[in-house]
């Protein structure tokens, strides 16, 4: 007869324990290691980072929220950043705070943003302006004159025009403040 091997009890429960200290140990580092990603993700800035680029700014003639013509020409000398977005654009409505912010601060230095919706009416695009109490000029393209212009079809897209006329960056996409503050101040400050 074979004889079967039968752990003793206090050897089952000892492997137990440790098996069951192993998982806990597992489970514990697990944690900490995913909060510390979580800590690092929410740190890190994903927005789209700026192309630089090197070309003459377009010559754009459209109309602002009034109905009164205007021009890039009428900022020449200031440093442009053209925003082109519109009202149903998710990621147009999440950066017009950051550009509002930045505005602000940078404004008396020679420095102008102009907001150029496409194709939307000034029915459309005056409450939104409103909503979110937008005091940088806000122009409209009803024909997709801008997007033809800088070569884009997408929203929204932002170029930096220095003081003489060159577009030095280029964005497509939503553009957070660190990425503002990390690319622009250098071409206003010049």
């Amino acid at each position: 007869m074979k004889k079967i091997y039968r752990p003793s009890p206090v050897r089952f429960y000892a492997m137990l324990m440790i098996g069951i200290g192993l998982v806990s140990i597992g489970v514990m580092l697990f944690l900490l290691m995913k909060n510390k990603s979580d800590v690092a993700a929410s740190s890190q800035d994903f927005s789209t980072v700026p192309v630089q680029v090197d070309f003459a700014a377009p010559k754009l003639d459209l109309t602002d929220l009034s109905g009164r013509s205007v021009s890039l020409d009428d900022y020449s000398g200031k440093v442009i950043l053209v925003n082109l977005w519109a009202t149903w654009c998710p990621p147009c409505r999440d950066e017009m705070p950051t550009l509002q912010k930045f505005y602000e601060k940078y404004k008396e230095k020679g420095f102008v943003l102009i907001a150029i919706d496409q194709e939307e009416t000034p029915e459309v695009v005056a409450p939104f302006v409103a909503e979110f109490g937008l005091t940088f000029p806000v122009w409209l393209d009803l024909d997709y004159l801008a997007e033809r212009e800088f070569n884009t079809s997408n929203l929204p897209s932002s170029y930096v025009i220095d003081r003489n006329g060159t577009v030095r960056l280029m964005w497509i996409g939503g553009i957070s403040k660190s990425n503002l503050e990390k690319y622009v101040p250098d071409i206003i400050l010049e």
